[in-house]
């Protein structure tokens, strides 16, 4: 068993993987970030909205894996590696064996199965390969399709409707999920 944060994993099934962005992934990464849609209900302080692509790509595997705070993944197709997303573990406490997992895709890549595989790659690395035991995931209210992908992966709905702090002025409200 490996604990959280002390590698970046590299992940996939026959049809995605989850691994480490590259340098070369930076013109994905930045197009990716500019889609407005993709960003709209996001929290506002997310690293890879707050700097070039460049520096964040440096950042994600220096100052954010060092701190704990997020370990992000690129989402890509292994037909072509072709860029679809980012898959996230943040919120870690290691005294615990908690982390929470969230997901983002390029709206080409909705509707097509993938953020389930990427839930469910995440789940499996965590439970079979870390010393992680709780696992959770918030969505907002309105975004019934991450709400499905977290029951097609057996997440439970533990609260409902609470009010977190995403950056906003003011809270946003949320659905907490746990498997």
């Amino acid at each position: 068993m490996v604990k959280l944060f002390d590698e970046i994993p590299y992940l996939e099934n026959d049809r995605i993987v989850l691994k480490r962005l590259e340098d070369t992934d930076a013109g994905s990464l930045e197009k990716f970030v500019k889609s407005q849609e993709v960003y709209l209900y996001l929290p506002t302080y997310l690293i890879e909205q707050q700097h070039d692509a460049h520096t964040v790509i440096r950042m994600l595997y220096d100052d954010c894996m060092k701190a704990k705070d997020s370990l992000i993944l690129g989402i890509f197709l292994k037909d072509g590696m072709q860029f679809c997303g980012l898959a996230e573990f943040y919120d870690f406490n290691d005294r615990i064996h908690k982390t929470c997992i969230g997901y983002r895709l390029a709206k080409e890549f909705w509707g097509r199965g993938i953020a389930s595989e990427v839930v469910k790659l995440m789940v499996d690395y965590l439970y079979n390969e870390t010393d992680i035991e709780i696992i959770t995931a918030s969505t907002i209210v309105e975004n019934g399709a991450s709400e499905h992908v977290l029951e097609k992966n057996g997440f439970l709905k533990s609260a409902g409707e609470v009010p977190e702090d995403w950056g906003y002025d003011d809270p946003t409200i949320a659905n907490i999920w746990f498997v």
